[in-house]
Parts: C-alpha cells; sequence; structure tokens
C-alpha cells in the first residue's frame, strides 16, 4: 500500500468530507453535514485514517468550516445575491444552511467531481438555486468564460475558494486574483491567511504529510501574503483567526503541549501565535484619492 493515499488534488475534497462527517457525529457539534458521510464514505474515512498528523487538519477544516459559514451569512445580509464556489468539492452548503430560496449558487469543479456529486445527491433538494458546472478552473479561457457569464448574470457575488489558492502557484493565483477584480460584480472574495512564521513552522513540522501530499503540493508562497493581495487590487475587510475561532467555541487545537510552548517560543510571544493562520473576507482595494 503507498504511503500517499491521495493521488491527486480532487481526492482532497474526500478527506475534507470526512472531516465533516466527523464533526457532525459529535453530540457537541459546531455544524451538522447530514450528506458529508455519505460523500466521504470509505474512501475519506481510509484518507483520514493514514493522513499525517489528522486531528491537526481535522481542526482547521471544522474552524474553517465555522468561519466561511458565518462570513456567507453576513454577506447575503449585506445583499449577495450569488455565491461563486470555485473549486468546491463536496461542500455541502447550499443543503445545509439556512438560505433564501432566490439565492443563486454556484459550484465549479473538475468533471469527475462534479458527475460524482450530481449522482450522489440526485435525490436531494438544495435550499437556494444550485447549479453546477464542470471547468477546469487551470485552464484560463475556459476560467474567463465562467467568470464572464457570472458577472453578466449576477449583481453582488461571493466568491469562495476554500483551500483553493494553496494549491496553485503564485503565477495562477495572481491571474485569478486580477481577473476576479476585473469583474466588478464580484464584490467579496474569501480564502485562506496564512503568516510567513506559520509556513517556515509546517516545512519544519510537516515532511512526512508534505510526502503524503505529492500529488497535491501546496505551491502557493508569496514573500508577503496581503502585499501580494495588495498588488492585484484585493484587501481584506475581516480576519478571522483559527485560534481565536477555536476558543470562542471552546475548541482548542489538539496539540501537545511541548509544541504550543515550542510555537510560542519561535513566534516570541502568544499573540503573533493567534494570527498564524486565519480566513480572509476579502473587498476590493479603495481607490487612491486624488
Amino acid at each position: 500500500m503507498s504511503d500517499s493515499p491521495i493521488a491527486h488534488v480532487a481526492d482532497t475534497a474526500f478527506l475534507v468530507a470526512s472531516y465533516r462527517a466527523a464533526e457532525s457525529a459529535r453530540p457537541d457539534a459546531l455544524f451538522r453535514d447530514p450528506l458529508a458521510a455519505r460523500l466521504a464514505a470509505a474512501r475519506g474515512r481510509d484518507m483520514a485514517d493514514r493522513i499525517d498528523g489528522s486531528r491537526q487538519v481535522e481542526w482547521v477544516v471544522v474552524m474553517r468550516t465555522c468561519i466561511i459559514d458565518d462570513f456567507i451569512r453576513e454577506a447575503i445580509a449585506a445583499g449577495c445575491d450569488t455565491v461563486l464556489n470555485l473549486g468546491a468539492g463536496l461542500d455541502t452548503r447550499p443543503y445545509r444552511l439556512e438560505l433564501p430560496p432566490t439565492l443563486r449558487w454556484i459550484e465549479v469543479d473538475f468533471a469527475a467531481t462534479v458527475d460524482f456529486k450530481n449522482a450522489e445527491l440526485r435525490d436531494e433538494k438544495p435550499r437556494c438555486r444550485l447549479e453546477r458546472r464542470a471547468v477546469d478552473l487551470g485552464d484560463p479561457a475556459a476560467r474567463s468564460a465562467l467568470l464572464d457569464d457570472v458577472s453578466a448574470t449576477a449583481d453582488k457575488v461571493f466568491v469562495l475558494t476554500e483551500g483553493v489558492v494553496g494549491y496553485l502557484s503564485n503565477d495562477d493565483v495572481a491571474a485569478l486574483a486580477d481577473e476576479l477584480h476585473a469583474r466588478p460584480h464580484l464584490r467579496w472574495w474569501v480564502l485562506e491567511y496564512v503568516s510567513e512564521q506559520f509556513r517556515r513552522i509546517e516545512r519544519v513540522l510537516s515532511r512526512r504529510r508534505r510526502k503524503q501530499l505529492a500529488k497535491a503540493p501546496l505551491q502557493f508562497h508569496p514573500d508577503d501574503w496581503l502585499g501580494f493581495f495588495a498588488r492585484h487590487g484585493w484587501v481584506p475587510k475581516e480576519i478571522r483567526y483559527l485560534v481565536a475561532e477555536g476558543e470562542r467555541h471552546r475548541r482548542p487545537p489538539p496539540v501537545p503541549r511541548w509544541m504550543i510552548l515550542a510555537v510560542r517560543l519561535l513566534f516570541r510571544g502568544q499573540g503573533a501565535m493567534r494570527k498564524n493562520y486565519g480566513f480572509m473576507l476579502m473587498e476590493r482595494r479603495p481607490a487612491a484619492a486624488g
């Protein structure tokens, strides 16, 4: 048996679904995703059993799910009429969140993922106007056509890339940021924030996990995470950090105490450690005065 349970980046969707299923089964679950176990099936559970540091990854998935759920609710309250989920994987928010029936929700992913999801959920009823599109986001022409169509048929679009940009190269993320910014109806964009300190720690502590993820490597390595997006027209309206989210829900990260102490020393204080990884609600950079 191979040391790596992941053969393609699309496989990570099964891993994430397994973590959402595990959270849903807890008596103190922070959210309920009744379809996750069906979608993850044995394939996702096997990945979760074999991936290095699985408990920590599960905690990250749960915290980011809570954060993004809140961002979506707030955007809808602010007038969002369309959610564009790029690299949607096996996400089931259109079925489990309380959503306006008039909301348009567009899921985009590889054809195989879309076909699998359509088959598994064919008898389920979403709570909004859901559509799925098979688009390879690595194809510039196909991506541009998708964004043109969405922008032309919506007013206030919330773009979600949950755990997606890390798998793209710097050039690919720059192109995506520019293309989103070029379409004014795409109002908000949610993606992760990772500090330089956290990336250094991950390189030291996660060699075996990186080997297991060799077929789905993390490629996005900007020198300055926030500066990178600012140069392409996007600034954070809000950043919610995973450690703070865990504290809010009384769900601390499942790491040994020695690791917490080591990280605090490396970060030179607890305050910096608490702001090392999170998710950002991005908005367009205001035009310069003058």
